[in-house]
């Protein structure tokens, strides 16, 4: 195995040289840089990542640790294309990537700083996590870097990356109210979610703006599960069958609100319209297809991956990134007097 001092003995400079110009420092003469990586590829060197990480305290790895990666959270495919979104960040860069997957019981047994510190990462993006998970609140008190998607806490060593989902509900039943639409029941997601206090506050400002009522016994929680969202949607149509439309906090659950409706035998969006929340890749091939507000959630991954590693290197101007959305307008809605 080629080692730096074949590449420092073919060069004719000193292995700190070797060592120095292949970790970029500045203070190596640029033609022996480059004469030096010209040798490395000729002698097909393959740096020793685990001791340049040991000799540079720096592993030049992060994690990206997803709480709750279940048969159900696959068919949304939002973590999977924040995991692309990371992937395609940390390839363009010096690092490496490696994915946790974690659960409550996990969680009990080793604590994030001991999960990072094992796994030798120099930072964590944390994707769907609650706001009520252990895990929060000790990455707060870390030292450890990391980014928390859709979780609006910042510090010294915590940054996040969101959308706008207050803006993003309100264009939504904005929508659905500019179509003729005055009763208007909701389908949440669950307490502990940052995007469900959020969804919630922007559904109801956009009731109140459009001189609407807000009915809290038209708002339940679907657990962003499509079964859930399906049952509450029954419950809902069967005691109040004058509800003509739904805003849901999820895609996932959307489908099963149009589940509910067509098991009533009425019809959408002729008799109630449905809107759903995330864009997945089911939304557009539904029946019918699913009007919904867009994430990017492949750019949630990138710009996290971004954000973190700007941290890590000290060139983060800010701590906060904010992604727009955008209302994609389908079948599930139509318009007409409500």
């Amino acid at each position: 195995m080629t080692t730096i001092k074949d590449i420092a003995k073919a060069a004719g400079v000193s292995i700190t040289t070797v060592s120095r110009a292949l970790n970029g420092y500045s203070d190596v003469n640029e033609n022996t840089r480059q004469k030096i990586i010209d040798i490395a590829k000729q002698l097909n060197y393959s740096p020793n990542t685990l001791a340049r990480g040991l000799v540079m305290n720096k592993s030049k790895t992060i994690g990206l640790l997803v709480s709750g990666l279940t048969k159900e959270s696959a068919k949304d495919n939002f973590t999977f294309e924040v995991l692309a979104g990371v992937n395609e960040y940390v390839s363009e860069v010096d690092y490496d990537m490696v994915l946790f997957s974690t659960t409550s019981t996990k969680q009990r047994e080793k604590t994030y700083t001991q999960l990072c510190r094992e796994r030798r990462v120099d930072g964590a993006i944390l994707q769907g996590i609650r706001t009520d998970d252990p895990y929060l609140h000790e990455v707060v008190e870390s030292n450890i870097p990391c980014v928390l998607i859709d979780i609006p806490i910042e510090s010294k060593t915590v940054g996040y990356v969101t959308t706008d989902n207050v803006l993003g509900a309100k264009n939504a039943v904005r929508h659905l109210i500019e179509l003729g639409h005055k009763r208007i029941a909701m389908i949440n997601g669950y307490e502990y979610a940052f995007v469900s206090e959020q969804r919630l506050k922007g559904f109801k400002e956009a009731l109140l703006e459009g001189g609407l009522p807000v009915r809290e016994y038209w708002i339940a929680n679907g657990a962003f599960r499509e079964e859930i969202a399906e049952q509450e949607a029954l419950r809902l149509l069967q005691h109040y069958p004058e509800i003509t439309a739904f805003f849901c906090a999820s895609d996932l659950m959307a489908l099963g609100v149009i589940k509910a409706v067509k098991r009533l035998g009425k019809r959408v969006p002729e008799d109630v319209a449905v809107i759903g929340y995330d864009d997945i890749i089911l939304a557009s091939y539904s029946s019918p297809s699913l009007s919904t507000v867009a994430q990017d959630k492949f750019a949630m991954g990138y710009e996290a991956a971004k954000l973190l590693i700007a941290m890590l290197e000290g060139k983060a101007d800010s701590h906060v990134k904010v992604l727009q959305t955008e209302l994609k307008i389908r079948a599930s809605t139509a318009k007409g007097e409500k």
